[in-house]
């Protein structure tokens, strides 16, 4: 289910804000380590914001928070795994 949703996630951000479609893959190209690093400490804050009750505050929904924050881990941990092998 987990592995489901992640998919409906990543299939809804896959459509640009001009309404283009990125290809799906894009993000192993590469994303800066700090991008990720700002991007998952929002997600992580909004996380925050729904475990401690203040829901209303969050600016995402739990679960798109959720998935956020499994796509900058996951980013995240591709481009340290790519830094190890030397790519």
């Amino acid at each position: 289910l987990v592995l489901k949703r992640f998919a409906q996630y990543m299939k809804k951000h896959q459509t640009q804000s001009d309404g283009t479609q990125r290809a799906a893959d894009n993000w192993q190209a590469g994303i800066p380590q700090a991008s990720l690093m700002d991007s998952g400490y929002r997600h992580f804050m909004d996380w925050w914001l729904h475990h401690r009750g203040y829901s209303e505050e969050a600016t995402e929904d739990l679960e798109e928070t959720l998935c956020a924050l499994m796509f900058n881990t996951m980013a995240y941990l591709k481009s340290v795994l790519d830094e190890e092998r030397g790519r």
